[in-house]
């Protein structure tokens, strides 16, 4: 008889063991979990104001005729970059305000982003209008194909 009480099975649960495997698993999102984000940094400012005036800015503006202008002097795609260097101060505070219509291609605006920050232009910023207040109610069966 004796030899089945030495024979018993702890039931005990080892807790150190598991802390152990945890604290190592939380080393490892700590460590994983900044590099996973993928995101651009933006400094937005606050304000209440309608607003926000720049001191220094260079206007770049991209036209519906896929001109390019800077600061209202007309420029062409391939000499931008080196007009832009021109009125460009190198000053990290200074604006550069992108006004682009919403039909210029998507591929010219990233070239012009490019070439600013090849420049060393660090402050985008894109103008945009405000939309309008919609003053007639949209009808849901007009916007279906077919008029269903």
């Amino acid at each position: 008889m004796r030899r089945r009480e030495s024979l018993r099975v702890n039931a005990e649960l080892n807790l150190i063991n598991i802390i152990d495997v945890i604290f190592a698993i939380l080393v490892v999102f700590m460590i994983t979990a900044p590099l996973a984000t993928r995101g651009v940094k933006v400094d937005l400012p606050r304000t209440q104001a309608g607003g926000i005036e720049e001191k220094k800015a260079i206007e770049i503006t991209l036209t519906r005729e896929r001109e390019i202008l800077i600061d209202a002097a007309a420029t062409t795609s391939r000499d931008f970059e080196q007009d832009f260097r021109a009125v460009f101060t190198g000053d990290p505070e200074t604006a550069i305000l992108i006004n682009a219509d919403r039909t210029v291609p998507y591929g010219m605006v990233v070239e012009v982003i490019a070439a600013v920050q090849r420049q060393g232009g660090k402050r985008l910023g894109f103008l945009t209008d405000r939309p309008a207040l919609a003053t007639e109610p949209v009808s849901t069966s007009s916007a279906l194909p077919g008029g269903r």
